[in-house]
């Protein structure tokens, strides 16, 4: 796992550590020493630790005109154990919120596995961007039915071309463009 890099293409448009309303600005990092291990594997040194042992984040872009964020994650997202969900709530969204942001895209290319607890944190998300949105794109499809079974689906939007989105080859502003018209047409349906 040491080998999978946060996507860095687009670091030539947005780096959280240098932006004075990110919640992970003047984060430093090595590019030689890896610091953060997910059980008995060390991750790269570019991932961001949000407070848990097992999932790591990295935000891509972040538009605050436009009011969104792209955020790319690796690991186990482990609600029962560790209660992933309050620490991204907590310690990342919050802020984010905070600076206008309301629609949220959670590349889930890299994570592993999900332990769903309860759904009160994404409900709380949801309900604080209430005209806004979350949208997860290539999250694995038994991840995607863990999600699901504990209805959290009410509150992240899984499926269709959000599952198989060759994100890589978009601009931050094209993904954004393509994933607001996706979501617009199923808010415009109700088809969730």
């Amino acid at each position: 796992m040491h080998d999978i890099e946060p996507h860095w293409l687009w670091r030539d448009y947005y780096i959280a550590a240098e932006d004075e309303r990110s919640p992970l600005y003047q984060t430093e990092y090595s590019e030689f020493e890896f610091t953060h291990a997910i059980y008995n594997y060390v991750i790269h040194p570019q991932w961001d630790y949000i407070g848990s042992p097992t999932l790591y984040i990295k935000i891509l872009y972040v538009d605050y005109d436009q009011s969104f964020c792209i955020i790319e994650f690796i690991g186990e997202w482990n609600d029962l154990l560790y209660n992933d969900i309050m620490f991204l709530k907590r310690n990342i969204v919050e802020s984010l919120e905070a600076e206008g942001i309301k629609k949220f895209i959670l590349l889930g290319d890299n994570i592993l596995n999900f332990h769903s607890s309860d759904d009160c944190y994404y409900q709380e998300w949801s309900e604080d961007i209430e005209d806004g949105w979350i949208a997860a794109i290539n999250f694995r499809q038994f991840i995607i039915k863990e999600f699901k079974s504990q209805h959290i689906d009410y509150y992240i939007t899984f499926g269709g071309e959000l599952d198989d989105l060759n994100w890589r080859t978009y601009t931050p502003m094209l993904l954004f463009e393509k994933v607001e018209s996706l979501m617009t047409k199923r808010i415009g349906s109700n088809n969730f």
